[in-house]
């Protein structure tokens, strides 16, 4: 997947509303879930595009160590999940705005931790300056975009949690592991990418 493509996609139509939901058994109503976005950050390298991640530092109450995109709740003075996505991108890891170009959104993703989470596409051009809040993050990286969007890098586990047994997407390159609702918004994109219907 080339740069241009990703823009053509994007630009060709708006993206359905069907959004796949990472664990089986019935999905939360997403009228009563806390609004929130978070920016999926894609990386012009040569050769091939990547996806930036952060790694939640551990010593967070909620989801502590896990891999995620930059994002958090909606602020009430946020004016679009785009300004909330870049927002958080600047206060967790420093990102510059003027660096990064927005394509579009995905479909809203609902998770069982109560949040309804607005995925926002945005292109990110080197050279940019990162420092990463070490309150919040613990650590960056990237990962190719062509990897993210094989499903043969794409595997479904199991995990109990409060007494019930729970499914959800994962995806390992190198010692991360991509799971939960992350791993799901890329199985999203991968499927929208796939479909052509971008």
């Amino acid at each position: 997947m080339t740069l241009a493509e990703l823009r053509r996609r994007f630009a060709a139509a708006a993206p359905p509303v069907a959004s796949i939901y990472g664990d089986d058994g019935p999905r939360p109503e997403p009228a009563a879930l806390r609004p929130a976005a978070v920016l999926v950050p894609v990386v012009v390298r040569e050769p091939d595009l990547t996806v930036l991640f952060t790694q939640r530092a551990v010593h967070l109450k909620e989801h502590s160590g896990q891999v995620s995109f930059p994002g958090g709740r909606v602020h009430a003075d946020d004016a679009s999940p785009e300004e909330t996505a870049l927002r958080e991108a600047r206060e967790e890891i420093g990102l510059d705005r003027a660096r990064v170009e927005l394509l579009g959104r995905m479909p809203e993703y609902c998770t069982r931790t109560g949040f309804r989470i607005t995925p926002v596409i945005g292109v990110v051009m080197p050279p940019f300056d990162l420092r990463p809040d070490a309150n919040e993050v613990k650590e960056i990286f990237e990962v190719p975009l062509a990897f993210l969007l094989d499903p043969a890098n794409r595997r479904r586990e199991s995990r109990e949690w409060q007494g019930e047994l729970r499914w959800f997407f994962s995806m390992q390159y190198g010692r991360q592991i991509i799971w939960g609702a992350t791993a799901g918004m890329l199985v999203n994109l991968a499927n929208l990418l796939a479909q052509g219907r971008l």
